[in-house]
């Protein structure tokens, strides 16, 4: 996800609601932790997307993608969220995955390594 693009969009939600304190009191978060998305010290989560489009009725698709309506108030919002929270959930999957068999070809090749050296 490009936290980049969300981040801009998120200072521009903090403008909406009059600053940082507002806005974390409006979806019952700390102000600290928006300071630290925004400040780039810690990633967008989707726990903080959920807040803002549920509660907020920001757009998903705006919020995220920097397409479409900014605000919506339609069914679907929900549905939408649990769909990219899954699609999330599948990508954390798949990278924890790729770590592993990263980690597995490295140690194939320490071994491939050390048995040569042994030949030689």
């Amino acid at each position: 996800m490009g936290d980049e693009g969300i981040v801009k969009r998120l200072k521009i939600i903090v403008k909406e609601h009059g600053g940082q304190l507002a806005l974390a009191g409006a979806i019952g978060v700390d102000q600290g932790f928006i300071s630290k998305v925004i400040n780039k010290k810690q990633e967008v989560s989707y726990y903080l997307i959920r807040k803002l489009c549920f509660q907020l009725k920001y757009s998903p698709e705006w919020l995220i993608l920097g397409t479409g309506e900014k605000k919506i108030n339609k069914p679907e919002t929900a549905k939408l969220i649990t769909e990219i929270q899954m699609m999330r959930t599948e990508l954390d999957i798949l990278h924890a995955r790729v770590r592993a068999f990263e980690m597995e070809i490295k140690e194939i090749k320490e071994n491939n390594a050390g048995g040569q050296k042994k030949a030689g």
